[in-house]
């Protein structure tokens, strides 16, 4: 378990992870340009640091919908925990637990979510639509029962993306490897895994579900909507019309549609179109600390992690999951300081800019652009 930074998890963990498991881990959709994007999109922001602050004492500390978390990053919904370590999202959840944040328990996660919340972490649970409704509530009930504290409605899998790692490798899971949730009744639950060359996509919840889903999912639960798949501000204000508590601005990890924008790339037009009428997180891509501090300055409240932990898993189980979220959150806290930011709050437009553009998203910036154009 010899690493130092999230960006060496990759090739450390993939000795440590059947081939098939570590293409579908690591994989993308078609070209993979978009698993590509999300990680450069954080190359094209610099920082704009102040100096002369005391930060002797720097506080990670906020809140996500009104949950305490030490840091702003928690654990993304991510399937199959146990391709890479046998205690699954059971090691994943002490890890978030250790390091006081929350975890997203996916739909396809191994362990039960009943299971999962009894390792101490708090919880959100990422729903997957099914196209038979009974069990859409079926999984919201036990989502409601085991103590989540809001559901996660991913909206961009009306259709399976072509991974094309998955259809060379005929990727299917191992031989005994059970899918909690699906455990839970005795109907059974679709995998969405498994695309073998020449199978058509595995339909979750057909092409026919729209936004008056989400107040059905309100009712129905009793708990806070998050939409994690909005790239666009006309989705970001569909999602504040029709009730959305939270939106998590993602393309999944590139794995769905390729060429979608980058997530970072599209939150600066998602955080403008709702206003401030919801919290606004982002996945995809996050691997330093100064990549978190990029998010929150261009209006995410916080970041969800996914690949890395999975990697950390593979390479030590809890201990390891925990060292990637130790690692991250030392790393937020050392470039905190050296921006001259004391508290999550501190961190706003001003910290960034983007040399690419024509001016940059500061205050100082945009003054300085008005009275350019006052001159001309």
């Amino acid at each position: 378990m010899n690493f130092t930074n999230l960006l060496e998890l990759d090739e450390l963990a993939r000795p440590y992870i059947e081939t098939a498991a570590y293409d579908f881990i690591a994989g993308g959709a078609d070209d993979e340009l978009t698993l590509g994007e999300n990680r450069a999109a954080f190359s094209r922001w610099r920082l704009r640091p102040r100096y002369l602050v005391n930060v002797s004492k720097v506080d990670l500390a906020t809140t996500v919908l009104g949950q305490q978390i030490s840091f702003p990053v928690m654990v993304a919904p991510s399937a199959y925990h146990q391709l890479a370590h046998p205690d699954g999202e059971l090691a994943t959840a002490r890890s978030a637990a250790a390091l006081g944040t929350l975890m997203v328990v996916s739909t396809e996660s191994n362990y039960a979510i009943s299971e999962i919340a009894k390792q101490g972490a708090p919880l959100w649970f990422q729903l997957y639509l099914q196209e038979d409704p009974a069990i859409s509530e079926m999984l919201i009930d036990r989502a409601v029962h085991a103590g989540a504290k809001a559901l996660v409605l991913t909206i961009d899998l009306p259709e399976m993306g072509k991974r094309e790692r998955d259809i060379r490798n005929s990727f299917d899971l191992p031989a005994g490897m059970i899918l909690g949730n699906q455990t839970l009744s005795d109907r059974a639950v679709i995998p969405i895994a498994k695309q073998d060359a020449g199978d058509p996509p595995t339909k979750l919840w057909g092409n026919t579900v729209t936004w008056e889903i989400i107040p059905w999912l309100h009712a129905r639960s009793g708990l806070p909507i998050v939409v994690k798949g909005v790239i666009t501000g006309e989705d970001a204000v569909l999602a504040v019309q029709y009730g959305a508590a939270a939106i998590i601005v993602s393309n999944h990890g590139g794995r769905q549609l390729d060429s979608a924008l980058a997530t970072l790339d599209a939150l600066p037009e998602v955080v403008d179109a709702v206003g401030g009428r919801l919290e606004v997180l982002l996945d995809g891509g996050v691997r330093r600390g100064t990549d978190v501090l990029k998010a929150l300055a261009l209006g995410a409240r916080a970041v969800l992690l996914g690949r890395p932990i999975i990697y950390g898993l593979a390479l030590g189980g809890e201990a390891g999951a925990t060292r990637v979220l130790t690692i991250l959150r030392d790393e937020l806290e050392r470039d905190m300081m050296l921006c001259g930011r004391t508290k999550v709050a501190d961190v706003d437009a001003s910290l960034v800019m983007n040399p690419g553009l024509r001016f940059a998203l500061t205050p100082y910036h945009h003054r300085r652009a008005c009275r350019c154009r006052a001159r001309n």
